[in-house]
């Protein structure tokens, strides 16, 4: 009985200790948080091409970056109105390409810019009325389109260089954002078949190929549009100057590359700057 007693003591003195002193507890409890947060957070460098903005709160903004490093990103920044913003506003335009010093932490879907710096300025794409509606209207299709949280080399490359050619370039701008679609096509495991065209054929939206005889369903383009198409399919942004159109067949020809890409992309959404793009060349 004594040893039974003796035990009692015991234990009340360390749930009373814990009475008596609960910040010593608490301290090392919480240095223990503060560690494992410490060691769940990386601070990484990265190039980036921003895509899209949406507003959190009056305080803050939501970025989504393509990185170079991770893929598509997310991170929360401090809008142009508050005082602890360490981005500049000029520098979150879609299709900005930026350095960046950013913060990852474990299991978090938006993360924080700790730096952010213009890699080259994109004046012409900012200023000039029909280069900012193309870059407003692909960096959309882009938001829409990659989803992927993990690095893409050669998809990255292809998106880096494009910028820059939209910047620099004086002719063909108005076939720009058709070759930039068609090539992005290839990126994302959609480009057309390699089936040469031929007189008096139709382009079969759904199967990606060019057809003899009328598709059984609706999704195809008919002979003139056709035609149009397979144009589109010799263009780059080296030999796109050469490449005349009409501003019926820009306006329309648009169209049905984002119903093509609708038709192979799952849970592609109606592109709200369409609407802009097919009456800019009209």
């Amino acid at each position: 009985m004594r040893h039974l007693a003796n035990l009692r003591p015991q234990r009340y003195g360390f749930f009373r200790s814990y009475q008596i002193f609960p910040r010593f507890f608490k301290k090392k409890s919480s240095r223990r948080l503060k560690n494992h947060y410490i060691c769940s957070r990386m601070l990484y460098k990265t190039r980036g091409i921003v895509l899209h903005s949406l507003p959190y709160n009056d305080n803050y903004v939501i970025i989504t970056i393509y990185t170079e490093e991770f893929g598509r990103m997310a991170y929360m920044v401090a809008s142009a109105r508050s005082r602890k913003t360490s981005v500049a506003r000029a520098l979150l335009q879609p299709f900005s390409v930026l350095d960046l010093e950013v913060e990852h932490q474990n299991n978090r879907d938006i993360h924080r810019i700790k730096e952010a710096k213009s890699n080259f300025i994109i004046s012409q794409i900012r200023h000039q009325p029909v280069k900012n509606a193309i870059a407003l209207f692909l960096s959309e299709v882009l938001y829409r389109t990659i989803q992927e949280k993990e690095a893409n080399r050669a998809l990255f490359d292809f998106l880096y260089r494009s910028i820059n050619w939209l910047e620099i370039a004086d002719d063909g701008i108005a076939n720009f954002h058709l070759t930039f679609l068609l090539q992005l096509a290839s990126f994302i495991g959609i480009r057309p078949g390699k089936k040469v065209y031929r007189e008096n054929t139709y382009f079969d939206l759904l199967n990606g190929i060019f057809s003899e005889t009328i598709p059984s369903h609706p999704h195809y383009l008919n002979q003139s549009d056709s035609i149009v198409f397979a144009r589109l399919l010799r263009m780059n942004y080296e030999n796109m100057a050469l490449y005349t159109f009409t501003g019926r067949e820009r306006s329309v020809i648009v169209r049905h590359i984002i119903d093509y890409f609708r038709l192979h992309l799952s849970d592609f959404p109606e592109i709200k700057s369409l609407a802009v793009m097919s009456s800019l060349f009209e």
